[in-house]
């Protein structure tokens, strides 16, 4: 009789589009490394041309220099840690390890927490939509036709579209939670050694099962067939 893992119970190995969380993981640790190798060839080309990204006092209302040179390096460095801590998730989840995409998840948890924190201060303080659309330059595009909406839709239409953002990011979490979970059961299942000699088959437990704070367990007693 074929024995079914405890792991497989207790969640779904299939996600979006009918593909295996394995796959799915895969094909979101590529694309967040795409996205961030985007932005780091972004900022590298800011970085080298940092004319393009001053703004004169007519545009801003005043000399405003969009990144100077120190955050231009943090963005760098951020963007450097995300491409490797996306690389090492599209390599876990290929070579089965489950050890490579806890640093990816760990981003998705801290990425879901500040979209949440957001949404709670949208909640919490209505009123900071209009004043940061106050603050916006003059020239922003459609700055006039946003501060024209009434601020209780405004609000709601922002938490709505915070909803939904946060509903997609909380089900790509659950894919690679699921992936690591799929990864590390079949990695650390128990095997079942059966030693068969004439007439008597014998169980024996598995390696962790052996031994107990350092003392060997004695073994079960030997299963005689008939």
């Amino acid at each position: 009789m074929k024995t079914v893992a405890p792991w497989t119970r207790f969640y779904s190995s299939s996600c979006c589009l009918c593909c295996h969380v394995r796959t799915g993981t895969i094909l979101l640790g590529v694309w967040y490394l795409i996205i961030n190798a985007v932005v780091l060839l972004i900022l590298l080309s800011a970085l080298a041309d940092p004319d393009q990204y001053h703004f004169s006092s007519s545009e801003l209302g005043g000399d405003f220099e969009f990144m100077d040179d120190a955050n231009m390096c943090i963005a760098i460095a951020i963007s450097l840690l995300m491409i490797l801590i996306c690389a090492m998730a599209t390599y876990g989840a290929y070579k089965q390890r489950a050890a490579w995409i806890i640093p990816f998840f760990c981003y998705q948890i801290f990425d879901f927490a500040l979209n949440t924190l957001v949404a709670v201060t949208v909640l919490v303080y209505p009123n900071s939509i209009q004043e940061y659309i106050r603050q916006l330059p003059p020239n922003f595009p459609y700055r006039d036709d946003i501060m024209s909406v009434n601020p209780t839709c405004l609000v709601l239409i922002i938490l709505l579209f915070i909803s939904i953002i946060l509903t997609f990011k909380g089900y790509l979490i659950s894919c690679v939670w699921n992936c690591y979970r799929y990864i590390n059961g079949r990695n650390s299942s128990d095997v079942l050694v059966y030693v068969t000699s004439n007439d008597t088959t014998v169980l024996l437990p598995p390696y962790d099962d052996a031994t107990v704070n350092g003392a060997a367990k004695e073994p079960p007693p030997p299963y005689v067939s008939a």
